[in-house]
């Protein structure tokens, strides 16, 4: 582990009302304030994360990125994990419990906020096509199916490896992008789960950093 020298990251502002507190910058904070590491932040306009030079640090023209004296880094999911491993939190320190909390940081991003997604795309993105109305409810079914596995293998544990570790720090982040409907609210543990992450001192730090660009 080496300590992390001069965090830097950059964000766009303003955003939408509905995506206001969903952009993927918010993960990166909680994962800073877990850690206790102090971080500076760049916020450029929609256009400004679409150009050549953008795209040098971001292929995709998205948010986040994040350098530091060491590294500049794309996609939040390997940031959060760059953090964890270079502070030593966020992931046991048992082999086994530190692989099964990586597991979970792929899982959330791969095998359940790809179905998630879908319901911000069919609810707001794409709200007045026809097509959406008519793929809202398979969209539905298949957030649940997903969300029930989710719920079985977290059973009455407080958090996915039972600790609460970088996986539980993005699952529920994707457990917040349907939040403008009642999906969640058909599984109780997750809801129970969901709010327990978020009381944490350094996800209600990293929030009100987060909405605070937007003010």
């Amino acid at each position: 582990m080496m300590p992390i020298s001069n965090p830097v990251i950059t964000t766009v502002a303003p955003v939408p009302p509905f995506a206001q507190g969903l952009v993927r910058d918010l993960r990166v904070r909680w994962a800073l304030e877990e850690a206790s590491v102090a971080y500076d932040t760049e916020l450029l306009e929609h256009p400004n994360i679409k150009t050549d030079e953008y795209r040098q640090r971001q292929p995709f023209g998205q948010v986040p990125v994040y350098r530091d004296a060491a590294v500049t880094l794309f996609e939040s999911g390997a940031i959060v994990l760059y953090i964890a491993e270079q502070t030593g939190t966020l992931l046991p320190a048992d082999a086994g419990a530190r692989a099964r909390a990586i597991g979970w940081m792929f899982a959330a991003l791969n095998s359940v906020e790809p179905y998630v997604q879908q319901i911000a795309t069919v609810d707001v993105f794409a709200a007045d096509e026809e097509w959406a109305k008519l793929r809202r409810p398979g969209v539905v079914a298949e957030i649940e199916a997903k969300l029930g596995e989710v719920a079985a293998a977290l059973g009455d544990k407080e958090y996915l490896e039972g600790e609460f570790t970088a996986g539980d720090l993005l699952m529920s982040t994707v457990l917040r992008i349907p939040r403008h409907t009642e999906i969640l609210s058909g599984f109780p543990t997750l809801e129970a789960y969901k709010a327990r992450c978020e009381a944490r001192p350094a996800f209600e730090r990293a929030l009100d950093a987060h909405m605070a660009a937007f003010d």
